[in-house]
This record gives C-alpha cells, sequence and structure tokens, in this order.
C-alpha cells in the first residue's frame, strides 16, 4: 500500500487530499489499484504518521508485508507488531548498473508491441524463462552495447538493470539458453516483418509508395566450414580476404525497414531484384510502388520484365548514357531544385530520363580530375628529363607510363602518348604527349551531372506519397528528391554495421547467422523508433546520443542492516540531471517509480570445522 495525493485549486488556494491506495496484481500478470481509504486534507505530521508503514517483500516467506522502520538508536514503541530497527550507520550502496539506457530499450520494445509478438511466436517453447525476454536481452544489448553472446551472459547483463526492469533473475542470461534462443526465432522473419510494417503505419502513418532497395555484405571470423551462405564476393566492408554474406534491404523513404534476405557471399547485385519484387509482392501485395535503387542493381532485360509487370521504378544509370542523350538534352529548360542544383527532365522512348546538375559535386569533380592530370603530366615529363640524362630502355618507359596511366584512371585518355615501337630508340622524338584539349573541355561540361532513368505508368502518381498535387507540373525536382533517398537505405546500412556491431560475425552454424542478423535487424528497429520519435520531438539529437546521454542514469542497490540479521534491501535508480530531464521531456517520458523494497535474510554463518 501506499499514499497518493490529488491537488484542486479552490478560491485561489492549492488544497491537497490523500488517500491510501492498494497495488495488486491482476489476470495476465497486469497491476491494478484500488483506494483502500479515503485520508482528505492532512497536514505534514499526519502524513509522516501514515507513511511511517513501508510494504516491502520478505524473501524468506516469499509474500509481501507491511513493516515499520525504526532507526537502531531509539527503542521500537511496543504498540508495533510489524517493526523493524535499521542499522543507518552501516548503510551499504551496492552493485551500480546501467538503467536509463536499458529502461528506453524496454519501452521502445514495449510500444513496438515485439514482446506480445515473440510470446505469441514462442510460447509453446519449454523453458524456465520466458524465451521474448531472453530475445529483449539480446536485442537491447545489441542496441546498447553490442556484444557477443557470450559476454552478455559473462558481464554486459550482470552490469545492467535489466533483471528489475524485466523481472527476471540471472538464468535469462545463461549462456546455453542465449543460444538455445537464437535456434528458435529464424522461423518468424516474415511474419516480424510483416507485423512490423503494420506498427510503422500505426506509430508513424508509414508510407509503402516509395522503396528504397540496395545490398551491403558483412564478414565472418573463422573457417565457415559449416556455413553453406559463406562465400568469398565483392566485399563492400574492404576484407575480400575473409567470407561473407550479402544482405538485401528494404526500406521506406523515412527509413523503416520492410524485409531483408540473407544471401550467399559471391551473390551478383543484378541478380537479386526479381527475387526481392515476387518477396515484397507476396508479403504486401500488389500495389502502386516506385521502386528507387541505385544503378548496379537492375539489368536491361530486369527493366523490362518491370515495365511488362507494371512495377514502376527509379535508377541512376551509367555516366556512358549522358553523351548518349545529350543532344535529346540541350534544348529541354533547367529547373532549379535548390542553389546549387538543377535538373531538366527528358521523354525518350517511353522512359523518362532525369538529368541532375550539381555546382558543388562539379567543383569537387573537376578539382579531382585536374590533380589526377597534373600528375600524370609531371610523370610523363620526369620521364622526358630523365632520357636526357641517361639511357633509358623501352622496357622501363613502357612499365613506368603503365603505372602512371593506371594511378591517373580515367583521366589518361586525355593525353595521347606516343610510344616508341620495339626496335627504335627512346629519345624525344618517338616518345611524345599530346593533351586532348577538346576532348578535356568536353568532359568538364559534364562534371557534377549525372542522369536518373525512371518509369512511371500513371499519370496521377502524388507529388508525397501522403498525397498531394499532381507531380505533372514538376517532374523533374521530385524525381531527383526521390533518388535522393537511397541515403535512408545507407544510412541503415552504417548503423547495422556501427552503432549495432554487426560484423564481424563470429557464428559457425547458418542458422544462428542468420539469427544474429535478425537480432541486430530487430535492434535496428528499436533505433529507427527512437529516431522517428526524435525527428518529431527533438530535430538534430541522433538515437545513440540519447542513449549515451541516459545511461549515465544509474541504478543502485541501498542495503540497510537490521538489528536482527536482515537486510532491508532497496533498489534505486538516481535521478536525472539536467540534460537527461530535457531529452525526457522532449519525448514525452517520464522515469517509472522506484521498485518495491525486499527483506533479505541474513548470511547463514557456518561453524567452523574441527575433530569432535
Amino acid at each position: 500500500m501506499f499514499l497518493r495525493v490529488h491537488t484542486r485549486k479552490k478560491n485561489g488556494k492549492l488544497h491537497r487530499y490523500w488517500s491510501i491506495m492498494e497495488s495488486r496484481r491482476v489476470a495476465g500478470g497486469q497491476p491494478a489499484q484500488r483506494q483502500v481509504l479515503y485520508l482528505g486534507e492532512i497536514n505534514d505530521s499526519q502524513e509522516a504518521a501514515w507513511r511511517k508503514s513501508i510494504e516491502v517483500f520478505d524473501e524468506d516467506k516469499q509474500d509481501h508485508r507491511q513493516v515499520s522502520l525504526f532507526p537502531d538508536d531509539r527503542p521500537i514503541p511496543p504498540d508495533e507488531l510489524n517493526a523493524l530497527s535499521l542499522r543507518l550507520n552501516e548503510m551499504r550502496l551496492e552493485r551500480p548498473r546501467h538503467f536509463g539506457d536499458c529502461w528506453l530499450g524496454c519501452l521502445l520494445w514495449d510500444q513496438l508491441g515485439l514482446g506480445e509478438f515473440w510470446q505469441r511466436k514462442l510460447a509453446a517453447d519449454r523453458g524456465g524463462v520466458a524465451w521474448n525476454k531472453v530475445l529483449q536481452v539480446l536485442a537491447i544489448n545489441r542496441l546498447i552495447d553490442p556484444g557477443s553472446e557470450f559476454m552478455v551472459h559473462r558481464q554486459w547483463y550482470l552490469s545492467s538493470a535489466l533483471d528489475e526492469l524485466l523481472g527476471c533473475d540471472f538464468a535469462v542470461a545463461a549462456k546455453d539458453r542465449l543460444y538455445r534462443c537464437l535456434d528458435r526465432i529464424l522461423p518468424h522473419k516474415d511474419e516480424l516483418c510483416r507485423f512490423l510494417t503494420q506498427r510503422w503505419k500505426t506509430l508513424f502513418d508509414a508510407s509503402l509508395d516509395i522503396l528504397l532497395y540496395d545490398l551491403t555484405s558483412t564478414y565472418f571470423e573463422g573457417s565457415c566450414a559449416q556455413i553453406p551462405k559463406a562465400k568469398h564476393g565483392y566485399s563492400r566492408d574492404g576484407r575480400p580476404d575473409c567470407r561473407q554474406v550479402v544482405i538485401a534491404l528494404v526500406v521506406t523513404s523515412d527509413g523503416l525497414p520492410l524485409a531483408y534476405e540473407v544471401l550467399a557471399g559471391n551473390t551478383s547485385d543484378k541478380t537479386t531484384l526479381a527475387m526481392f519484387l515476387e518477396k515484397i509482392q507476396s508479403m504486401y501485395g500488389k500495389a502502386r510502388r516506385v521502386w528507387v535503387m541505385d544503378r548496379g542493381i537492375p539489368t536491361h532485360a530486369t527493366l523490362a520484365n518491370m515495365r511488362r509487370d507494371g512495377v514502376a521504378y527509379l535508377v541512376g544509370t551509367p555516366k556512358t548514357l549522358l553523351g548518349k542523350l545529350h543532344q535529346h538534352l540541350v534544348d529541354k529548360p533547367w529547373e532549379v531544385v535548390h542553389d546549387g542544383m538543377k535538373v531538366k527532365l527528358l521523354e525518350h522512348e517511353g522512359e523518362l530520363y532525369i538529368l541532375a546538375a550539381s555546382r558543388d559535386r562539379r567543383a569537387k569533380e573537376t578539382a579531382m580530375r585536374r590533380r589526377k592530370l597534373k600528375a600524370l603530366v609531371h610523370g610523363l615529363n620526369r620521364l622526358k628529363r630523365a632520357m636526357g640524362r641517361r639511357k633509358i630502355t623501352r622496357d622501363y618507359l613502357l612499365r613506368k607510363v603503365a603505372v602512371l596511366r593506371k594511378q591517373a584512371g580515367r583521366v589518361a585518355s586525355f593525353v595521347k602518348v606516343s610510344e616508341p615501337a620495339e626496335g627504335q630508340p627512346v629519345n624525344r622524338q618517338t616518345f611524345t604527349c599530346a593533351f586532348q584539349r577538346n576532348e578535356w573541355r568536353n568532359s568538364i561540361e559534364r562534371d557534377g551531372s549525372y542522369i536518373i532513368r525512371a518509369w512511371l505508368p500513371w499519370d496521377d502518381f502524388p507529388t508525397d506519397p501522403r498525397g498531394g498535387a499532381s507531380m505533372a507540373d514538376k517532374q523533374a525536382p521530385i524525381l531527383w528528391q526521390w533518388y535522393m533517398q537511397l541515403t535512408q537505405v545507407e544510412a541503415a546500412f552504417k548503423t547495422l554495421k556501427s552503432d549495432l556491431d554487426l560484423r564481424p560475425i563470429h557464428h559457425q552454424l547458418e542458422h544462428r547467422v542468420e539469427a544474429h542478423i535478425l537480432v541486430a535487424f530487430l535492434s535496428y528497429c528499436l533505433n529507427v523508433t527512437l529516431r522517428m520519435k526524435l525527428r518529431q520531438a527533438a530535430p538534430g539529437l541522433t538515437s545513440r546520443e540519447v542513449l549515451r546521454s541516459l545511461s549515465a542514469i544509474k541504478m543502485m542497490q541501498v542495503e540497510i542492516p537490521t538489528t536482527d540479521g536482515r537486510t532491508l534491501v532497496l533498489p534505486r535508480h538516481t535521478e536525472p540531471e539536467a540534460q537527461q530531464k530535457m531529452i525526457l521531456e522532449k519525448l514525452g517520458l517520464t522515469l517509472p517509480p522506484q521498485p518495491p523494497p525486499r527483506i533479505r535474510a541474513g548470511k547463514i554463518e557456518l561453524p567452523a570445522s574441527g575433530n569432535s
């Protein structure tokens, strides 16, 4: 039982009315409160008298009861039947552990409904601890302080306040239980994605009109002998020496994930799109959607199939297409997107082509091109000067020129080099260089420009996925803005790899590898939920910064010995400071009430061993 106050302002004066409340557990384990006694207005001394009693959990008798607390320097009144005399001078603070970030992770988990979802899916599996709570521990660890399952068991769980937040003891983080949890979750992956899609619609009014699709890779540590999907392939992590898997991901324009797939490490990007188109259609039905992709994903045949099936797309194209369409684009008017960015639109052979030109990008590309040209010209001039000082063989010259061309890349095509034929002497007459000035100027004019290719079978496709004006007036700027949203899926990969430490993977069984990625996916869903809430309430703050700030709120265990050999245990979290208060206020959150106290029996002292 506890005291509750209600305030009311009457005739300009604030009145406080007190009640004694009782908290009970009802069906389903949910708490319910009822009023036991109405006290009305009482003064401070009367309030202190009512607060003298406190309900504690007796760990020895496994029940709750009311006790009165008194310091050990005064006698206990004879009318107090259930009373404790406390040794206040022996009070201890023990077990400081993370609370604020763990509490926020649990709150996000509940807001997404993941506890109920996994309870339904895993309830039939036998175990001493609910499997959904074991999975929650793994996902929150990946969100806050990513580590292996063994690290969670050996160190992290004990340094967190999840035991108080989840109402579970250390059994939830037993090593074998964490690994066995990974063995149970993979069959529910597609159902989870469908469930989360509905949550995105409910929480953030998410639209599925624009889908962003991209791929990344993540590598392994170890031999991967029992992982058929672990293959050598193109590594986006710069680790071609390691085997890897490829992850294909679809997100909305806000970065909310809809589905993902784990593919073999040697999978070509161009072979994945058809499979994913069918997957999304089977999961969410056929609807008006625009698929936005990078240029390396679709082939000409895939795009032709998409047009045949009525699937809209927006995709980047190789820069070589700019030269082919240059004559058609010359007369088209520019439309300004913002200062330094302009676009123009061309309808050609049933498709739309958007030419985008960025002033800043042009300056950057031109500077890079000039540096490479300067290095190439200086290298060639050094070779010419060396001919006047010493004899140079033709093979040596060809090797040096080949190195310079490789370093220059495409810029090497603007310098025409005439090399001595076999048997000719190596001198300034047989080795000449000519700068292709016209080709250079034409190339410079195209710096900062790129082409986007689109096919939209609907004339009434809106400018905003949630509705709005027709895009007939400003098609080019709108399509360019859609294409720029590809940064959302790139940000998702960055979060998975940097903040959530998806790589490297140490598991050596394929189903646990995919379960490891599923746990990371769940943690990303928690991360992106927090990011969406921050976008609305506190723009500029990142999810990582909020978690780092709230991690300063600790939970400690106050232990006060009693005169009868027992211990009064009060778990207490620290109060938030100014920075944490501001974050909580912006998010509309309030820290939970302090956990209830407990009475623990004294330590049993064994008698000293000796000969009888």
